[in-house]
């Protein structure tokens, strides 16, 4: 229930960005565009702090630099060998093929930076967990709400192509709610912080490309997760 309420924020989100964004000058699309990448960054920022540094007493210390290094070069090396960032781009082609909207430009961009947004964090893991073991749609609630947002004002100065988010979104987040009763339990709170401050790293890199138009390919660091998770139990 949890990921069908997301799914249709998503759509109603990207619906309001298409109506309202006709009406929107370039300008004050760029204007939106950056005030979304801002708060992307941030988001991204923050999420990793909460890892990387702890309060010990009246001290703040620092940790875990070399572990993200090296989860996000060992999935850089994969995500380049696999070409994840062509694979997503493909999957973007063929919904804006298959969906009659073969016209618009700017649709695969809108795609894949949209889809990164909405799908990559804890909150999509956590939740979907949370809604497969305990039936508590409690964190997906929260995030339909910040996606109905991001996805409005994506659409609004993107196009179409990020409404289209929210396959990837349902497909990602019901596969793992109808799994988590088999994986949730073994997820421990270090794989959870792990994949948390790895994923906060990759959302600070889609923040970058809303601003910068699209300077990293994230999809290419996607199997650092996977390492930061596997860390927490071979470590």
């Amino acid at each position: 229930m949890g990921t069908l309420i997301n799914v249709a924020a998503i759509i109603a989100g990207g619906i309001l960005g298409i109506l309202f964004g006709k009406n929107i000058s370039e300008q004050f699309r760029d204007t939106l565009s950056k005030a979304c990448g801002v708060s992307t960054l941030f988001l991204g920022i923050t999420g990793a702090l909460e890892k990387m540094r702890t309060v010990s007493g009246s001290s703040l210390s620092s940790g875990h630099g070399m572990f993200l290094v090296i989860c996000m070069v060992l999935g850089a090396v994969i995500g380049e060998i696999l070409d994840l960032d062509r694979r997503f781009e493909e999957l973007g082609e063929w919904l804006r093929d298959k969906s009659g909207n073969a016209g618009e430009s700017g649709f695969v961009d809108g795609f894949v930076t949209a889809t990164f947004t909405v799908c990559i964090g804890a909150m999509t893991v956590i939740g979907s967990f949370n809604d497969g073991l305990y039936g508590d749609h409690s964190v997906l609630l929260t995030k339909s709400v910040l996606d109905f947002i991001i996805v409005m004002v994506l659409t609004g100065t993107k196009g179409i192509g990020c409404v289209f988010s929210a396959v990837p979104v349902g497909v990602i987040q019901g596969l793992l709610t109808v799994s988590a009763r088999f994986i949730g339990p073994l997820l421990t709170e270090e794989a959870l912080g792990n994949l948390s401050m790895v994923g906060s790293v990759l959302i600070f890199c889609v923040g970058i490309n809303l601003i910068w138009e699209r300077k990293i390919k994230v999809a290419n660091y996607l199997p650092a997760i996977l390492f930061a998770v596997a860390a927490a139990y071979i470590v």
